[in-house]
């Protein structure tokens, strides 16, 4: 792939949208992974008490389910964004390379190199 191929690549409208988008998703999912990380974190820290009261009457604190839940949570995160990529984006991806192979194709004389 050469200098020129490359400039097209980075100046075509659908393949900056996609780059936004996927951007945007990725420092949504991350910005609230670690709102909720850094909550648990400070709570741990400021209100032990809280995590150290019996979740059922029995040996299980409230910390064990809370922190569990934060790891379910950053699987189903994961989860989110492979369902929005293989969804949207994977289509977002085709509509860009099929743009480009065109205006290659027409760049180029029809040879597609």
């Amino acid at each position: 792939m050469d200098d020129k191929q490359v400039e097209r690549i980075l100046q075509n409208e659908q393949f900056k949208l996609l780059v936004a988008k996927k951007r945007q998703l990725s420092w949504t999912l991350t910005g609230l992974m670690l709102f909720i990380y850094v909550g648990f974190i400070l709570f741990v820290g400021y209100k032990p008490e809280l995590l150290h009261k019996s979740f059922s009457g029995g040996v299980v604190t409230w910390g064990i389910p809370l922190g569990l839940g934060i790891i379910v949570l950053s699987f189903v995160l994961c989860g989110v964004y492979s369902y929005i990529a293989n969804n949207t984006y994977d289509a977002m991806t085709q509509k860009a390379v099929a743009e480009l192979e065109a205006l290659t194709k027409t760049t180029e004389g029809g040879n597609g190199v």
